[in-house]
């Protein structure tokens, strides 16, 4: 007669047993891998905490205003990760992150400055001849191993990234049952909000230089792109059709969170401006409507219509993936617009108080005694926006490029008109 164990038998413990015990092992991977990572970046920040930071403060090359806008808190990151390593190597990582997480403050200061940071480095390389000079001469120690200093001012950030993802396995490999689960929990929460500031941030730098790139290829200083709270989306050529059947005239457009904006090519002959453009029209998106017009292209590209409340384009390209790249990227940016333009209106609606308390009736004069009163009247004009005047302006080929996660445009950044530029 033979046995088979039934579901609660000898083969169900032994199934759990190895899942534990496959956990255990994943665990052990990420633990050992996240030691021997923690202690090569322990040992690149004194690097940049001993060579660095503390031999230009006693040399005074350079000013003190200028050494923090380099190296900004990475004194005090290297500190605080000098005794999250000291809990790693002993094993305790739950504890560890649990005091580290409330200094990550350092980190998000660090963050904050780092494009700052760059920039101030390459104007002081530039124009100090003794800090460029102090620079090559630390990066040739054998420590440094050939690393610039401009990759090891980098690895905080990254360092971050790293700890999110070391951290989830963890996690995910830690029994609820164990004392460190809330605690490794808790650090994936603190650490994913730095991560997410991170890029956040990033993305936002890249757009600045986006607006600067546009800004410079237009002429003057008539036609303003860089404003609070607009965001660069794409930009290409596209052909207008005149309403009274005359030839297409190519004309480039460039898109932004807000607005599309209409610009002509300079003349090539032009001595200085022969590679930039003249912006004609500023078609803000708050009311703008588009869709697209079949069966005038032959099926060669097509036709998108926009109607604004005062001007109406017909907008034809003969590549069709080019053109519904435009309508998608025209009919995303105006949903965000209008969509977050009817939540902010209905929250104010939410928030009016009324004028006046209801009267008692015991004591209301009657309407044919009581005088007329003046209401006060709540202004519902919505603030005008505030152009941000232009910045540092930096060098980017001019090219077509899009932004994947384009933030929502606050609606005051939108008229209800074209603006004639």
């Amino acid at each position: 007669m033979s046995f088979f164990p039934g579901p609660s038998g000898p083969l169900v413990h032994t199934s759990i047993q190895e899942q534990r015990d496959r956990w255990e092992r994943k665990r052990s991977r990420t633990a050992r891998e996240l030691v021997q990572t923690e202690q090569r970046y322990c040992q690149q920040l004194e690097l940049v905490t001993t060579y660095f930071v503390e031999i230009l403060k006693a040399k005074g090359t350079l000013r003190q205003d200028i050494r923090e806008s380099i190296f900004s808190s990475i004194k005090s990151i290297h500190s605080v990760n000098q005794s999250l390593l000291v809990h790693l190597e002993n094993g305790y990582f739950g504890r560890g992150f649990d005091q580290f997480c409330p200094q990550l403050y350092h980190y998000k200061t660090y963050v904050d400055n780092i494009h700052n940071a760059s920039k101030v480095l390459k104007i002081q390389l530039k124009r100090n001849k003794a800090f460029r000079r102090f620079k090559k001469l630390q990066e040739d120690r054998p420590e440094f191993n050939n690393c610039k200093l401009e990759e090891l001012l980098q690895l905080p950030t990254q360092r971050i990234h790293q700890y999110k993802y070391f951290l989830q396995d963890l996690t995910e490999n830690t029994s609820p049952d164990n004392p460190e689960f809330l605690q490794l929990s808790r650090a994936v929460t603190s650490v994913s909000e730095v991560s997410r500031r991170i890029q956040d941030n990033a993305r936002s730098h890249e757009n600045h230089l986006q607006l600067c790139r546009v800004q410079k290829l237009l002429k003057g200083q008539k036609t303003k792109v860089l404003a609070a709270g607009r965001w660069y989306i794409r930009e290409g050529w596209l052909r207008m059709v005149p309403r009274k059947g005359a030839e297409t005239k190519p004309k480039m457009f460039f898109l932004f969170s807000d607005m599309l904006l209409q610009a002509k090519r300079c003349s090539p002959l032009h001595p200085t401006s022969g590679d930039k453009f003249v912006g004609q029209h500023a078609y803000p998106l708050q009311e703008c409507t588009v869709e697209k017009v079949f069966g005038h292209t032959r099926s060669q590209g097509g036709l998108l219509s926009l109607t604004f409340p005062q001007a109406k384009l017909l907008l034809m390209s003969s590549d069709q993936e080019d053109l519904n790249d435009w309508f998608e990227s025209l009919s995303s940016a105006i949903r965000k617009l209008q969509s977050n333009s009817t939540v902010v209106h209905r929250r104010d609606e939410l928030c009016r108080k009324p004028l006046h308390a209801a009267p008692d009736s015991h004591n209301t004069p009657s309407s044919s005694n009581t005088p007329g009163r003046k209401r006060n009247m709540v202004s519902a004009k919505p603030d005008e926006r505030v152009l941000a005047p232009p910045a540092g302006q930096e060098d980017i080929a001019p090219k077509r490029m899009k932004l994947v996660d384009t933030p929502v445009q606050s609606p005051e950044a939108a008229t209800s008109s074209c603006v004639i530029l």
